[in-house]
């Protein structure tokens, strides 16, 4: 049995998935492979390189927990208005954000991970998919999670890449190709009617973008294999917390755990896997 955790985008509230992960462990559930996409990306590189046990999801809670707004999304007025003026093709420099991956990144490039590990990311000229298994790390978890407008795309061999989640933000049928029998869906973005409208330029942008894309996790389940043992982990139901709100990391964690265990208290044919480590 090949057992795949799909990490889905959210930027911000890609903290509940610390907490589900803490359930998945506890039960003993470890993968061997990790598929993701933009935040889910940064949880699964995370991850990738150390133990599947509760201490390694509670070093990632840490992380989350220590992250504000000024880390990912630092304001900078000239960059910005070069930005709308159209001289730049981002409103916000990726130096924090990469700062910030390199910090906690134990990996030189995917292909070294312990645990297979594969990043989605999407072509800013042509709206491709392209899946990275190999080649600098860093490099790969910055472009998965460069939001276009946002963030500068990143340069790789001849195409430039942006947010993955814009074109495949739950990517279950990359874990389906890659010969996962079990899959298990960590999913940071919910699927229910908001519960106020998002305020700011920013805010609006970056949620209407992501309230799109959850409808790709809806066909993907439709269509995949029978074979493949499908369990999703919904994201927390959270009100009135923004995908750029790095305030409120411990809510989104608690609901994370809360929403996991309920699930695999529920979903007994896949607890446990197998044996924790």
């Amino acid at each position: 049995m090949r057992i795949a955790f799909v990490l889905s985008g959210g930027a911000s509230l890609g903290a509940s998935q610390a907490g589900m992960l803490q359930a998945l462990y506890e039960h003993g559930i470890r993968p061997d492979l990790l598929v993701g996409t933009s935040a889910g990306a940064i949880n699964a590189a995370f991850i990738a390189s150390r133990p599947p046990t509760p201490n390694t999801a509670g070093d990632l809670q840490q992380l989350w927990r220590g992250i504000g707004r000024a880390d990912v999304f630092p304001a900078n007025p000239l960059t910005a208005g070069l930005g709308m003026l159209g001289l730049r093709d981002y409103s916000v420099s990726a130096g924090s954000l990469r700062r910030l991956v390199l910090r906690d990144l134990e990996l030189d490039r995917l292909e070294d991970a312990p645990v297979e590990l594969h990043v989605v990311a999407a072509d800013a000229l042509s709206g491709e998919e392209v899946l990275r298994s190999s080649g600098p790390a860093s490099d790969a978890v910055l472009a998965s999670a460069a939001i276009p407008g946002v963030f500068p795309a990143v340069q790789w061999q001849a195409r430039l890449l942006i947010d993955g989640g814009i074109v495949n933000n739950t990517p279950i049928s990359h874990a389906v190709a890659l010969g996962a029998d079990r899959i298990l869906v960590l999913q940071a973005i919910g699927t229910g009617p908001l519960a106020r409208a998002p305020r700011g330029v920013w805010a609006s942008g970056v949620t209407a973008m992501f309230r799109a894309i959850t409808r790709r996790l809806q066909e993907d389940m439709a269509r995949f294999p029978d074979s493949v043992e499908l369990t999703v982990i919904p994201a927390p139901n959270i009100d009135g917390i923004m995908p750029i709100d790095f305030g409120h990391a411990d809510e989104l964690i608690t609901g994370g755990l809360r929403s996991a265990r309920t699930i695999l208290a529920q979903t007994r044919h896949v607890v446990p896997l197998r044996e924790a480590a």
